[in-house]
Parts: structure tokens; sequence; C-alpha cells
């Protein structure tokens, strides 16, 4: 059975030139970007990192959307990444996939697009995030050799950076929770956490998770910080 085909959604356009599929040059950009993206199947909006944008070839007035994303591809690839989004937000599948992005200066591009199925409660499926990654200096001097094995690493290496990303986003929730503090004061903490225990900030996140989900004790030295951390408890009247 197909994939259902994944909704158009145009943004409301601002002026003339916003819904034009305008592209420019980003002199800034060094090298082959790794963008992010989300998509929220609940309003039918995205957002795009800033490398997304570059990678793409996207001007800075062009609004996210699903159609601009599908007219950046190269026409053989268009059906499999909108059925690919599709089956993302229809049945919770993730995918990796190798496509082409014509990009306006750089000419053909080998991109891999990863995505993970975002779920609210009681599992719906509530949009689509990932990445998506500029691969064409990777590819090997002979097109067919190491071809299969040079993707599989690189699509290793996007799915540990997003299971990264994951474990910091809920870390942050548990210490929004615990010090009712802000989104930006959590990741700080976090930061303050792993230069004081000489730890990486992901390891820092899994212990917290781990120590909230009763799968192991917090290390005392991250206690003693989130200790400190954490508002005294107020009086029982």
């Amino acid at each position: 059975m197909s994939s259902p085909a994944f909704p158009l959604h145009r943004p409301a356009p601002r002026t003339p030139s916003s819904t034009a599929r305008t592209r420019s040059v980003d002199r800034r950009a060094a090298g082959p970007p790794t963008g992010r993206y989300r998509f929220d199947a609940t309003t039918g909006s995205w957002w795009w990192s800033p490398e997304m944008r570059r990678l793409l070839g996207l001007d800075s007035a062009v609004e996210p959307c699903t159609e601009t994303l599908l007219d950046a591809q190269h026409p053989d690839d268009v059906a499999r990444v909108r059925d690919a989004l599709g089956a993302a937000c229809a049945d919770g599948r993730t995918f990796a996939l190798e496509t082409r992005v014509l990009h306006p200066t750089r000419g053909q591009r080998a991109v891999v697009l990863l995505g993970e199925p975002v779920h609210g409660e009681g599992g719906a499926v509530r949009g689509v995030e990932g990445v998506c990654a500029d691969v064409t200096g990777a590819r090997p001097a002979d097109p067919v050799a190491g071809h299969a094995e040079a993707l599989q690493t690189e699509i290793a290496q996007l799915r540990t950076a997003m299971a990264s990303r994951a474990v910091i986003e809920q870390a942050k929730g548990i210490l929004m929770l615990l010090t009712h503090c802000g989104e930006q004061t959590a990741f700080d903490l976090l930061a303050h956490m792993s230069s004081h225990t000489h730890r990486k900030v992901r390891d820092v996140a899994a212990a917290l998770t781990g120590s909230a989900a009763g799968h192991a004790r917090l290390p005392g030295d991250l206690a003693a910080i989130l200790r400190d951390a954490c508002p005294p408890a107020r009086p029982m009247h």
C-alpha cells in the first residue's frame, strides 16, 4: 500500500515577494551544512534552521512549507520525500533517505534526509523532526565502491546526533519542573553541571533522565549541584 500523500501547507502570503521561490547565495557558508527542521502536523507549520535554508539555497524571506521543500528536490525524488513525510505523520514511521537537492548556485547536491515522528499525548503523532545533511563531499572517488557503507555511516551519525538532542530536551524538561525555571535557564544549568563535573552535556542529561525514570541513582556530584539549584520546599499548612 502506498503511503498517504503529504499535504502541501502554503504559508499565508505577507508580500508578493515572500510567496515566490527566491534563492540567494550565502557566502558565509564555508562548507556543506547540516540543517534541522520541525513540522507541526496539527498546524501545518514548519521551522527550519538557518543551516537548512543554506542547504536548500533559500532566501530568508521564503516561508518554510512542504511545497518549497519538495520544489528543492530533484523531480525523481519528490514522491519519495513526500511519501516518507506522509508515512511519518500517519503511521509514526522513521525514515532515512538519500535525495538530490537542486541548489541554485552549487548545482545538484547529494543529501541525507532523516526524520523521526514526534508523539503527543496518547501516542498520537503530532509532527516530524529531523536533520538534513549535505553528503556530496563524502562520496567516494569510485561512485560504486563504498557508497552504501558511507551512507550508512552518515545515517548512524545523524541518528546519534538526534538521540543526543532528544535526551537533552528531556533533561531540560525535568530541570524546568524541579527548579521552576525557563528553558534557557534549564540548559544553562545543564551546561553548569557539565563543566563542574567534567562530563559531556549529553551524559549529564542521560544521568538525569535515567534517574527520573528510576533506572539508576543520580551520581553524587550531580545530585549536590541539583540540590543547590532546587528551590526550598514550601511549608505545609
